[in-house]
């Protein structure tokens, strides 16, 4: 279930550092040499950092269509499209079921808004998010600026991303309605905070094949210290990393149609999350699939493509053992086409000379 609540240290935190450190300082002087190795060497790096580092936060965001949300999980998607390319998502979870006693939705609601393109001259792309994550309430509002270096490998575009996040995160203390009065954790008013943080991503891109990526948000889990009242920063953001992966395959007898098998996992160490999608598409201008939450929910896909223009939606039915009601979700993107010099692919196999 997608709580997003304050999460403490899990014990496996300790066994991952411990494992980490050992593997890291033994093997990775055996990965510098070529490039292939260099690209392993970087990746069991960025895998460590995420390993050996503290959970505490609040935890991010989920979206059924995850696939639209790249931009905002994964600096290094930035410039992967070959156009500049804007995308808006919102999503209403457990739509009308969790209202205060005032009426007050308190259920999970984003609204996103990521923009990216190709830059020829800085030798990959640049991009940016804006996101409102609300839940109960706390309101979360986050800018997010990207890069993402481009290198030409012969399986594909490889992405190096980097990005910084500001984050502005206000509770209003006065709908608070505490079983004893002068709790110290308790803020008594709205109350907000601003504070920097960073990401940091790679993404593997071979265009109409096959796509991964692995990414980490919030690496500096920033503290706000002006939410609390005992000053002890005990909310701040979560260090979340992600793993996604697509494939795309055309049925051979008929061209029209093409299946699109993905997944995601999201985790801060303390909960995992684990999702599964198909996508079945026709003439890339309809399409519709469904979505796996584990233990959580089965998200059903449809979306229509018009020249440039995409729609989507999805409406997610849990799959919980008690009564919750869905979560719907909207996905719109707009791509401005550029001219763009292509990646010049080469392959040491013959049968592609």
């Amino acid at each position: 279930m997608q709580l997003r609540i304050i999460a403490l240290p899990n014990a496996t935190k300790y066994f991952f550092e411990s494992y980490f450190r050992y593997k890291f300082f033994t093997l990775a002087p055996l990965y510098r040499n070529s490039l292939k190795q260099k690209i392993i060497y970087i990746l069991f790096l960025f895998i460590g950092l995420i390993l050996i580092t503290d959970v505490y936060g609040q935890q991010a965001p989920i979206f059924t269509q995850y696939y639209n949300t790249y931009m905002f999980s994964n600096p290094a998607y930035a410039g992967m499209r070959r156009g500049i390319c804007v995308n808006g998502v919102y999503r209403q979870q457990w739509a009308g079921g969790f209202n205060d006693e005032d009426g007050y939705n308190m259920a999970p609601q984003d609204i996103l808004l990521s923009l990216d393109s190709p830059l020829k001259v800085l030798h990959g792309g640049i991009g940016g998010s804006v996101i409102q994550d609300r839940l109960g309430y706390q309101s979360d509002i986050i800018v997010q600026v990207d890069y993402s270096f481009h290198l030409n490998l012969s399986i594909g575009v490889l992405g190096l991303g980097a990005g910084l996040n500001i984050i502005n995160r206000s509770i209003d203390g006065s709908k608070f309605k505490p079983v004893e009065d002068g709790d110290p954790i308790l803020p008594t008013s709205s109350v907000s905070d601003l504070r920097l943080d960073a990401s940091g991503g790679l993404f593997l891109n071979q265009e109409g094949r096959y796509y991964v990526g692995v990414s980490v948000a919030n690496i500096l889990e920033s503290g706000f210290k002006k939410l609390d009242p005992s000053g002890n920063s005990i909310t701040s953001t979560d260090r979340t990393f992600y793993v996604v992966g697509g494939y795309y395959f055309t049925i051979p007898r008929n061209p029209m149609f093409e299946i699109i098998p993905s997944f995601m996992i999201l985790s801060n160490l303390a909960s995992t999350q684990y999702n599964l999608t198909g996508i079945v598409k026709y003439n890339d201008k309809f399409w519709g699939g469904v979505n796996y939450r584990f233990q959580e929910s089965i998200g059903f896909i449809a979306g229509v493509r018009f020249k440039s223009f995409k729609i989507s939606y999805s409406y997610d039915l849990n799959t919980l053992p008690v009564s919750i009601p869905g979560s719907h979700e909207v996905s719109l993107s707009y791509c401005f086409k550029i001219k763009a010099e292509h990646y010049k692919t080469s392959y040491k196999n013959t049968r592609y000379l």
